[in-house]
């Protein structure tokens, strides 16, 4: 029986899109709730995002399994 060369190592679950899924969808449902127009929408899309990208790496970064 031949072996594998590669050690099995226990990858877990990668969350890091889900962040940025949520904060584009929260950003996207803020500027639909407002009512502002439609250019705005997408903006504010792009803020969630960024938002997204702040907290990960501000308060994420630092937890053990994220």
């Amino acid at each position: 029986m031949a072996t594998h060369p590669h050690k099995e190592e226990d990858k877990g679950v990668n969350v890091n899109n889900l962040y940025y899924l949520v904060g584009a969808a929260g950003g996207l449902f803020v500027g639909c709730i407002l009512g502002c127009g439609a250019i705005w929408i997408p903006i504010l899309g792009v803020f969630g995002v960024l938002f997204t990208g702040f907290f990960r790496n501000v308060f994420v970064k630092g937890r053990a399994g994220a």
